[in-house]
């Protein structure tokens, strides 16, 4: 290979590198909505962070709908059910906060396979452009993950009538197709912790990984964004 061919071949892979992502705009638009995806992540990891996020949603449109919004998903009763603790918070807008802190928190799963999640963004005043260690991310998510594991559980005691705690007493009275509709809301959060501990586990292995083995995930991104050589 000429000296000509060599240095074509180098200014095609600095290009392909160092170019603007484009591609389909509804790509464009989601990768605003995220951030780039850090080099060496896999495409189920990022599809994995989408269904993370997907998984709260439903059952925040189902909360503000029934209870900010009235609609017939539950029967309603004025006094709360027998066993059920005190009410601290309540009114409308503590249900849409607290959906939007849900949905917040679920949003946090990209940054298990963004740039954002490994390294701070400039725009961040004192901490920006600062790289994030590992264990700062993969704790507080291994935690997430751990606790999050509450959901599976208390949806079963749901189906069974029961309260967290096991008594014979349900604090939500749903009939018919109430039931189906609740199920197919809040059936979701029960993969919420599953997708992140996944998510953790693969962030701690690949920054390992790379830790390990600096640049390796440099090459791959080039050479996955590398066009194709001319024909001769």
């Amino acid at each position: 290979m000429t000296h000509r061919h060599l240095s074509a071949r180098g200014t095609r892979l600095s290009t392909a590198v160092t170019a603007t992502p484009g591609g389909h705009p509804a790509r464009r638009l989601m990768a605003r909505l995220h951030g780039r995806t850090a080099a060496g992540v896999p495409r189920w990891a990022v599809w994995a962070a989408y269904a993370t996020t997907l998984t709260v949603l439903p059952s925040c449109v189902w909360r503000i709908a029934a209870i900010s919004f009235h609609a017939p998903l539950l029967e309603r009763s004025t006094e709360p059910a027998p066993g059920h603790g005190p009410v601290v918070f309540g009114g409308v807008w503590y249900v849409v906060a607290l959906s939007v802190v849900s949905e917040a928190l679920a949003y946090l799963a990209f940054g298990l396979v963004g740039e954002w999640g490994e390294r701070i963004p400039h725009r961040i005043p004192v901490l920006g452009g600062r790289r994030v260690p590992i264990l700062a991310a993969v704790i507080p998510a291994g935690l997430g993950a751990v606790a999050l594991l509450i959901f599976p559980y208390a949806l079963v005691m749901a189906g069974l009538g029961r309260m967290i705690d096991g008594a014979h007493r349900s604090g939500l009275v749903v009939h018919g197709w109430q039931s189906v509709a609740f199920v197919v809301a809040y059936g979701p959060l029960a993969a919420w912790g599953p997708l992140l501990g996944l998510l953790t586990v693969h962030y701690y292995r690949r920054r390992r990984n790379r830790a390990a083995h600096p640049g390796v995930d440099v090459v791959k991104r080039a050479q996955t964004t590398l066009p194709p050589s001319a024909p001769g």
